[in-house]
């Protein structure tokens, strides 16, 4: 296994449903349904083109065997405000091939910002992972998800204010890749 996959497969255990960020990702990831594809590409491009060739296997499979797919970009992508610009390349190519409606993407990145936030401030640890990552969300599934939980409004809220109350060590257990320059 790829060394970027096992961090990733850490992180979404540990962090996104060890801290409960996401409700809809324990069911998905205990049925074997997350696809975690690394893609070697050292440029946008072929990024873009490993996007375009995960969502065709989704769009060859159901989600009853692959629910989601979180493309692991280690190798391109590592400045967060490129990251930020290659995101409207994603948009752009759910337009050109229609999967507006079918597919979203959602975002995680080791320096993620929220826009109108420091980066130090603490909600940016919601989306910050080992590394790049597009995740690769169907909407029909996300919908259906949505009819089980009630509040979702609420989710962005709490969540800010779990890792917000997240001690120092207990950050530096569960993102040790932010501490690892110090």
């Amino acid at each position: 296994m790829h060394p970027a996959q096992v961090a990733v497969i850490h992180w979404l255990n540990e962090v996104v449903i060890g801290l409960h960020l996401c409700p809809f990702s324990a069911k998905p990831t205990r049925e074997n349904r997350v696809r975690f594809f690394v893609s070697e590409a050292k440029d946008e491009e072929g990024v873009l083109e490993d996007m375009q060739r995960e969502m065709e296997l989704l769009d060859a499979h159901p989600a009853t065997e692959i629910e989601t797919t979180l493309v692991i970009v280690p190798n391109s992508l590592q400045d967060f405000f490129a990251y930020t610009q290659f995101l409207q390349w994603t948009n752009q190519l759910l337009k050109r091939m229609n999967w507006q409606g079918i597919y979203q993407i959602a975002s995680f990145h080791p320096d993620y910002c929220f826009a109108g936030a420091e980066p130090d401030d603490p909600e940016n640890l919601t989306n910050r992972a080992p590394y790049p990552i597009l995740h690769i969300i169907r909407e029909a599934s996300l919908a259906k998800a949505l009819e089980f939980f009630p509040d979702v409004e609420a989710i962005p809220d709490r969540n800010r204010e779990r890792v917000a109350s997240l001690s120092d060590a207990e950050r530096r257990k569960l993102f040790p890749y932010l501490f690892s320059s110090e």
